[in-house]
Formats: C-alpha cells, structure tokens, sequence
C-alpha cells in the first residue's frame, strides 16, 4: 500500500496560489499510511478537513449565529429544524405565495395585468420558479413558515412599454409594467428571471 499510493499523515491546502502541507496528526510527515494505519488516516484527514481546516470560520460563523439566535429554544431542536431555521424550507408553494402578495394601487388582485403574472408565474417550471423567487426576494428558499410569510408586493412600473420587469428585493417587491397582452407579460418576465444575475442584467 505506501508503495502505491506513497501517502503520509499530511494534506495540502493551496493558500494564495502557494500549496501548503500540513500534518494531520503529530510528526505526520514522518508517518506513512499503511494497511495498517489506514483506518486512522481516513479519521485524521475527515477531522481536519471538516473541523480544523475551518475552525476560524465556522468559530466567527457560530459567534454571530449565537447572537442572532440563542436561548433554550435552541437546544431543544433537531439538526433538521435548525437546517431548516438557518436555510428556509426547499418546498415551493407558489398558491402560497400568490394568497400572501399584497398591491399597490392601482394593482390589485382583479387587475388584468395581476392575473397575467400569475399565470405566468404559475406556468413556469420548479427551476424558473426558484428564479423568480430569488430576483423578487434575493432568496430562491421558502421562510420556514412557507412562502406566504414573505408578504410580496406587486408594484405597478408605469405603462406598457418595452422595459422589463425589476425587483426591490429588499422589500420582496416586484415593480412591474402594465403590460398590453399576456404573451407579452410572460416574455419580459422570462426574460427578466432568465438575464438577471445579482443585482443587474448578466
């Protein structure tokens, strides 16, 4: 085995374009892995891949996750519940969010130009729905209490006209044209989900 894979108790980490190696255990360099020590090997490396190669991080991550959130509440939940608390729910009802949106006159539920959207928003596949939700919110995840919770806002962009669709995503806000057919409304939607990266057109 060392003949073949010629491993010892190190790893390497590249740093600013620079490899670095460093023991896994003490005196790690001077260890080779054999059939013997291979099991302990696999345990040194795991730990310092996932614990030690991010301690720092992961110490300022937990520093300020303990000021957001902390309290008994806290140990009293499952890895799932805090996966979920931390990273919001991967399931997408888009009936919710529909129920919970709000509008700015003159839009309203009835409006041809709400209904439109809907349809459009509805029509769209699990991966353009994520989209959507992330150019209107910033996020393409659920709060945990479901996509109602988000209360979004359906502002109306002025008239028809050529310009697409824009969010406010600090104010889960959608500012949208008041678009003269539906065909129309779905083709600047989808063009607008579709080119936005981050805060501009890709």
């Amino acid at each position: 085995m060392e003949d073949v894979f010629c491993l010892d108790f190190t790893a390497n980490i590249e740093s600013f374009g620079e490899v670095q190696t460093v023991d896994l255990v003490p005196g790690g360099s001077k260890i080779p892995v054999t059939r013997a020590n291979r099991k302990q090997y696999v345990a040194a490396y795991l730990k310092w891949l996932l614990v030690d190669s991010v301690a720092r991080q992961f110490t300022a991550f937990a520093r300020g996750f303990h000021t957001v959130v902390s309290g008994p509440a806290l140990d009293l939940m499952r890895p799932e519940e805090l996966s979920l608390l931390v990273t919001g729910s991967k399931e997408l009802d888009f009936e919710e969010l529909q129920r919970g949106a709000r509008y700015e006159e003159p839009y309203a539920p009835t409006h041809r130009a709400v209904k439109w959207l809907w349809e459009a928003v509805h029509a769209l596949d699990g991966p353009q729905k994520k989209r959507f939700l992330a150019f209107v919110t910033g996020s393409d995840r659920s709060p945990i209490r479901g996509l109602a919770d988000l209360r979004m806002v359906v502002q109306r962009a002025g008239p028809d006209s050529e310009s697409l669709p824009t969010a406010s995503t600090c104010f889960n806000t959608l500012l949208l044209p008041d678009y003269s057919s539906a065909e129309k409304m779905k083709r600047k939607l989808l063009k607008a989900i579709e080119e936005s990266e981050g805060f501009g057109l890709k």
